[in-house]
């Protein structure tokens, strides 16, 4: 997900909590390169049964990023919708809104995983070797990154804003932001049934955007969206 925002005007002097995002996602990503297996092992997210799983992976997780592309463009991204969100909510509105789509991208993944997990020990149970080397490897296999609340800026960010135009840097398409989220939702969704792109949690993306989604509408309903605002 690569784009520039025409209607960005979000400055980090004014969006702190994206600028400690920002400086937290770095200095654990240095970490990671320092020390990555300790780092991989104690804070990225694994299965609740497995064993390598702790409480806290289910918020450390989101600070953690498998290589320079990866934490890169989550936080480019973080920089140009977080911005904007957060001096449109305020900065306590905007950090539940950020770690709350992180925990539903959470919730939704393993929701899916364990659905899969049903199948394979049904499969297991039938004497399959494959499913029970799949099983394994499920166990075994970590989450990280911010993506899923940055999905939930994404929407957030299109909620809010839904005619702002928003152009890719490759290959450099505009359209409207409720557009591409749509299509970004399409793409997930298809990505994750299929199979397409194994090693990426599509429907940790799809949480995150469910999660941000339910949560704009529910502090608009009760008109309490803009309350703190300080812009």
């Amino acid at each position: 997900m690569q784009y520039y925002n025409n209607n960005s005007g979000g400055r980090l002097a004014n969006a702190p909590v994206t600028k400690n995002l920002l400086i937290i996602n770095l200095i654990v990503f240095i970490a990671t390169q320092l020390s990555p297996d300790f780092m991989m092992r104690n804070f990225a997210l694994f299965y609740p049964t497995s064993h390598y799983f702790h409480w806290w992976q289910l918020v450390t997780h989101m600070f953690m990023h498998g290589g320079f592309a990866h934490i890169f463009f989550n936080m480019f991204s973080l920089f140009m919708f977080g911005t904007l969100v957060e001096r449109t909510i305020g900065s306590k509105k905007f950090l539940y809104l950020y770690f709350i789509s992180g925990l539903g991208a959470v919730a939704l993944h393993f929701g899916v995983m364990w659905a899969e997990i049903g199948i394979l020990n049904h499969q297991i149970s039938l004497g399959s070797a494959s499913a029970l080397q799949t099983y394994a490897q499920l166990k075994s296999t970590p989450v990280v990154g911010a993506s899923g609340a940055i999905y939930g800026l994404l929407i957030s960010y299109a909620l809010l804003y839904p005619d702002n135009r928003l152009t890719l840097i490759f290959p450099p398409i505009t359209m409207k932001a409720k557009t591409w989220v749509i299509i970004f939702a399409v793409i997930e969704l298809f990505s994750g049934i299929s199979g397409w792109a194994d090693g990426v949690a599509h429907f940790a993306h799809l949480g995150g955007m469910l999660f941000a989604w339910v949560l704009i509408r529910y502090w608009r309903k009760k008109g309490v969206l803009f309350m703190d605002y300080r812009g």
